[in-house]
């Protein structure tokens, strides 16, 4: 089931998420259905506070060509992370049509609990390293812009909140 996506300003979206206790059905479903929301958005990762559910859960899937690789991680952990750094236009659901430039460590390691719960530790480099990072920061409730200068990242909650305001007399 696609899942509307919060749109920033939303007080959800600034909210600190709990961690998943266990992995039940229904948990298993909110990432299928995130999954499901993510693509058809369409995007490469998708964070449960997007769809209003304060838990930390979060999708991706860096594959633009060729067989999909959907990953949903329960309680995501940086355990590592490089000291380089990388610089990606970033982007995200919840503030569309907006990108900026943002550093962060070029690799890291991550570890979570999958939907089998099972433990996993993967290292991430490129778009993947980048988005798990930017997934993991909206379980904390800091969003891309909050990298940004104070008056780019005003300009673009401004621009959201008129795009709101839009969207809601449609």
């Amino acid at each position: 089931m696609i899942r509307p996506i919060l749109i920033h300003p939303d007080p959800r979206l600034k909210k600190l998420c709990e961690p998943v206790a266990e992995i039940t059905p229904e948990l298993r479903q909110l990432a299928a259905d995130m999954l499901e929301t993510m693509y058809d958005a369409p995007g490469v990762g998708l964070a449960a506070p997007q769809v209003g559910v304060l838990k930390r859960l979060i999708v991706m899937d860096c594959i633009k060509d060729g067989p999909a690789q959907p990953m949903a991680l329960f309680n995501p952990v940086v355990t590592w992370a490089s000291e380089d750094l990388s610089t990606y236009e970033e982007g995200c659901l919840s503030i569309p049509e907006q990108y900026a430039d943002v550093n962060r460590p070029a690799e890291v390691i991550v570890r979570w609990t999958d939907v089998d719960g099972a433990t996993q530790e993967r290292q991430f480099s490129g778009l993947w390293s980048t988005c798990v990072q930017h997934e993991i920061d909206h379980l904390d409730g800091k969003l891309f812009i909050d990298y940004l200068g104070p008056l780019k990242r005003q300009m673009i909650t401004r621009k959201m909140t008129k795009l709101k305001r839009e969207r809601a007399r449609e």
